[in-house]
């Protein structure tokens, strides 16, 4: 089995509405925070920074760490596509400091960025999934370790 990935993702919320990643498969679309794998000798800030401009075409600024995850995807429903997989997910409150427009380097099956209300967030396939209701009732002033979730 290959190493622990370490990824950090962004929380963007505006006007009530959160900022997303859109992607396509076999099923339809889904949703991704954005952000992605830190590459050796990055701080988190860096990678967080660095994977916004290259998936949001946007500058961001990293502020509190709000959620924790494991994911090792044995757990999970992409076991047989992907067996080999443990990531830990740091996600982080952000602000936007440019407005996103294009992607400058999308991930595999990006095909771009949505805002999605965040009181409408049941149901909508967005990945890691329990933040359909997390990210809305979690208190803001602690991290919170939501487990090895999909």
């Amino acid at each position: 089995m290959p190493g622990i990935r370490l990824s950090v993702k962004a929380i963007i919320v505006r006007e009530g509405r959160l900022l997303v990643l859109t992607c396509r498969d076999d099923e339809g679309v889904w949703y991704l925070l954005p952000g992605g794998g830190q590459q050796v000798g990055e701080t988190v800030d860096q990678a967080l920074r660095r994977e916004c401009l290259e998936e949001l075409g946007c500058k961001v600024r990293m502020g509190p760490l709000r959620f924790v995850r494991d994911y090792i995807s044995r757990n999970h429903e992409f076991a047989a596509t992907d067996p080999d997989t443990h990531q830990v997910e740091l996600m982080f409150e952000c602000d936007l400091e440019s407005e996103p427009s294009f992607a400058t380097q999308p991930d595999a099956m990006q095909e771009g960025f949505a805002w999605i209300d965040v009181t409408r967030l049941e149901g909508c396939r967005l990945y890691p999934r329990i933040l359909e209701n997390k990210l809305g009732s979690a208190p803001r002033s602690q991290v919170l370790y939501l487990g090895d979730v999909n």
